[in-house]
């Protein structure tokens, strides 16, 4: 079912125009943009999460708008390099009260000039999928209009993808995934991939909401074949699932971060393979990398009490990503 409204949601806004078109045949294995002014002498710092659903603040049966204003600015406060979205930002795409309530609410972003790579997940598209997909490239500007794309960022390599189209084998954005890997730059220690839907879950919600589903599944094989050939290291960062999970599954570091303020989603049954067993509840949270060289170390930080008036974080989990 949830492929199925994504797919109509595409249909609709690729007959409107909505999505810019995809790279030459020649340019699809180069990056779409590369940053030449990454901060030198010192690591890298890029910051995770998303999931916040940015509406008006009476609503707060959808989202938790106390705390997600307030990680906006945590974020901000962290003041990192690179700033990772995970999807779902606004509750609805296509309203745009709810993205002037995202630029009201992460206004700290534009004054610390902070570098934000978003990925299109399903409430970008809703209820209107072109109108919301207009919103989103209105909102970032910096990706110009394109719905998945590549950055080149020193010894990292960002491929961005849009979970709300196919990406099955003889999709467009498929095609594109395959001659991105096919042309990792030989500097890239590590390749970053920033997309909505997990390929990944715990054991209750695979049982439950059948993620991941059939689709997303092929994607993890693939790029699992993929990473057995490759001299890079692959992480993958995904939202969708309000809450905080983390596995290694044949050399892939899989990482859900979707607690940025939507309503959390209670995990009764984390399987074996999440290596995130903390039984806290809710996971309002963001992630912290710091890259420096061949090592990168992160860090997940939860909010401890997100009804509390004087609202902090705890560190919940850590680990490290070191270069092959």
């Amino acid at each position: 079912m949830r492929t199925a409204v994504w797919f109509l949601l595409f249909v609709a806004a690729l007959t409107q125009g909505v999505f810019a078109q995809g790279p030459g045949a020649e340019e699809e294995g180069a990056p779409t943009f590369t940053v030449t002014d990454l901060p030198v002498g010192r690591p890298l710092r890029i910051v995770v999460y998303g999931d916040m659903r940015f509406t008006n603040p009476s609503n707060t049966s959808d989202t938790q708008p106390g705390v997600r204003k307030w990680l906006a600015q945590k974020v901000a406060e962290e003041k990192p390099d690179i700033l990772l979205l995970t999807g779902d930002m606004p509750f609805h795409g296509s309203d745009p009260a709810d993205w002037k309530v995202y630029s009201q609410e992460t206004a700290a972003w534009t004054q610390e000039q902070v570098r934000v790579y978003p990925t299109i997940g399903n409430h970008e598209g809703l209820p209107d999928p072109a109108k919301g997909i207009a919103n989103y490239f209105a909102a970032y500007p910096q990706i110009e209009k394109h719905n998945y794309y590549s950055v080149q960022l020193g010894n990292v390599y960002l491929i961005t993808l849009d979970s709300s189209t196919f990406m099955g084998a003889g999709w467009p954005q498929h095609h594109w995934l395959e001659a991105q890997l096919a042309h990792i730059p030989l500097s890239a220690d590590f390749v970053f991939f920033l997309f909505h839907a997990p390929l990944v879950s715990d054991l209750q919600t695979a049982f439950m909401l059948g993620i991941p589903d059939p689709t997303a599944l092929r994607l993890r094989h693939e790029l699992e074949a993929w990473a057995g050939k490759s001299r890079a290291k692959f992480v993958v960062f995904n939202g969708h699932i309000h809450n905080y999970e983390r596995f290694e599954m044949n050399g892939i570091m899989h990482v859900i971060s979707g607690g940025g303020g939507a309503r959390p989603y209670p995990i009764f049954i984390r399987g074996d393979q999440d290596l995130y067993q903390a039984g806290t509840y809710p996971n309002f949270n963001y992630l912290v990398i710091t890259l420096e060289g061949k090592h990168a170390e992160a860090k997940m930080y939860r909010v401890v009490d997100p009804n509390a008036g004087d609202k902090r974080v705890e560190l919940k989990d850590r680990f490290v990503l070191d270069a092959k």
